[in-house]
């Protein structure tokens, strides 16, 4: 999928926007295999059909490939074996079927069996990552799951990791894995509590404000960040939008400008002009 493409499928001026100024956090484009088929809420998705959606996508010759790939898998009765291939169909997935949910789902695998936290840690902010900008509730039950997965073997090597703290907390918030929101807020505010320069805490707990309908709290959030980074883009996209949703409109054409200012991309600006004028009218 081409990155326009990808773009058009996010929603939200501020997703596309932050796409275009920040780039996806892993290498291959989000793909449409997980929008093919979206199952409701309280149903879960299984990684086998996802992969069976995701193969309709490549060719004859790269399937092919795949299942050589795949049988290596099974073959393989030594742990390194089964960590190289991982990382060969992780690679495959990701350079040249430009897939996201398999590449993920393989990295995964292999850092499990690596069981290491520095591999444990990257494998769950691919999800984390998505999670974040993802807007099926299904999916996002499936990326959350997988990385608190990722997130609470990681802790067994290493409890004290604050980043893995606030991202399992992040699971919780954004992932439908529990009834209870408290329990993914109250760790993360617990530890910017006691680090309020933690920004990626500070974001989380903005972004939760956010999808809350809290929007003088999310902006309270955002503007710590910009305390300690004051041209922090991704901040001020996300109170310009909570002022937008808020139904303030001059705070949101404000901080629109603000970040426009600070962004060099031609498309990106464009859209910003394009929301700041129908804000004025």
């Amino acid at each position: 999928m081409k990155k326009q493409q990808m773009l058009l499928t996010g929603g939200g001026l501020v997703l596309l926007i932050l796409l275009y100024f920040f780039g996806k956090t892993v290498s291959p484009a989000k793909s449409d295999t997980a929008k093919t088929n979206v199952a409701p809420v309280n149903q879960v998705v299984k990684f086998d059909d996802l992969l069976v959606k995701a193969k309709e996508h490549i060719s004859a010759e790269q399937n092919a490939r795949l299942t050589a790939l795949e049988n290596a898998v099974v073959r393989g009765d030594v742990k390194e074996q089964q960590i190289h291939v991982y990382h060969q169909l992780a690679r495959f997935w990701a350079d040249s079927a430009h897939i996201f949910e398999p590449y993920a789902w393989y990295t995964a695998e292999a850092a499990k069996l690596e069981n290491s936290e520095k591999s444990l840690t990257f494998a769950a902010h691919l999800f984390l990552d998505n999670l974040i900008t993802e807007g099926e509730p299904a999916i996002q039950t499936w990326l959350a799951t997988n990385a608190k997965d990722l997130l609470e073997k990681a802790l067994a090597i290493n409890p004290g990791n604050d980043s893995s703290k606030i991202g399992l907390g992040a699971c919780y918030m954004f992932g439908n894995i529990s009834d209870n929101p408290m329990q993914g807020i109250l760790p993360v505010r617990e530890i910017v509590e006691k680090h309020p320069e933690n920004l990626y805490g500070q974001k989380i707990l903005g972004l939760g404000g956010r999808k809350s309908g809290q929007y003088d709290k999310a902006i309270d959030r955002f503007k710590i960040i910009l305390q300690y980074e004051p041209k922090n883009v991704e901040a001020m996209l996300n109170i310009a939008e909570c002022y937008e949703l808020k139904g303030d409109k001059k705070d949101a054409v404000n901080w629109y400008q603000k970040a426009r200012d600070l962004i060099a991309i031609p498309e990106a600006k464009t859209a910003l002009n394009k929301r700041i004028e129908e804000l004025k009218h």
